[in-house]
């Protein structure tokens, strides 16, 4: 069945590698740098380096989730979880100021924050139906229908969408906890030789987007393969 091609699993088994470590690497560094004090509660840090940037007009606002932190272009808010908005701690600390830099980059028109931005409808309507079309072509093509192999391709182009939206995100948050880490220093809220658990906390999460980028890449790669296998 093709759902349970081996040569899929083969080609992503590297991917999938990196994206178990870098969950476990997530976790435990997380787990870590929570227990470690720091001078400002999350909430304070990013309410501190939007200030310092004058960016007063941007809120910042408690939501419900475990590290479901995220900063909104479109309304100018950056929401932080409970564990974030709340704690005192080094992990906290340094997951809001990695969303602070994303409202820097906003407010300062990054150019890769301006292309995801605009490529986000596009990418969330090419990984809802590239499946669809994938199922659909590899369904007609067993029946002999010649449109099959169009469909699929379709597919193709739709979740190549997704994947340029992934490799234009790797930018964005290499560059958002480069900024944290610097404000984070340069604002006296973190002293620089206590850095170490607010970098390893930002380099383990930085780790995930890799992973989820390779595994999207060699992903599009196996549908590649596969229509050019049809198409012989």
């Amino acid at each position: 069945m093709f759902y349970f091609d081996p040569l899929y699993f083969l080609m992503i088994a590297p991917a999938l590698a990196l994206g178990f470590y870098a969950q476990w690497k997530v976790k435990s560094t997380y787990a870590k740098a929570n227990q470690q004090p720091a001078r400002l509660s999350g909430a304070a840090t990013a309410r501190h380096v939007l200030d310092e940037a004058g960016l007063q007009s941007v809120s910042v606002e408690q939501i419900p989730g475990h590290l479901s932190d995220h900063y909104d272009p479109r309304s100018k808010v950056l929401r932080l979880s409970p564990e974030v908005y709340n704690g005192r701690t080094m992990a906290a600390v340094g997951i809001a100021a990695h969303e602070a830099g994303h409202a820097l980059q906003d407010a300062h028109g990054y150019a890769p924050l301006v292309v995801r931005n605009a490529a986000v409808p596009i990418a969330n309507f090419g990984s809802k139906s590239a499946m669809i079309m994938f199922i659909g072509g590899i369904v007609l093509a067993n029946m002999g229908v010649a449109f099959g192999n169009q469909l699929f391709l379709l597919g193709i182009i739709l979740f190549a969408a997704g994947v340029v939206f992934q490799i234009v995100n790797l930018p964005v948050e290499f560059n958002a906890s480069s900024r944290a880490k610097l404000l984070l220093v340069d604002r006296g809220i973190v002293p620089e030789d206590e850095m170490y658990h607010v970098n390893k906390v930002l380099n383990a999460a930085a780790l995930t987007y890799v992973a989820a980028t390779l595994q999207a890449i060699l992903t599009l790669m196996y549908y590649v393969i596969r229509y050019a296998g049809s198409r012989d």
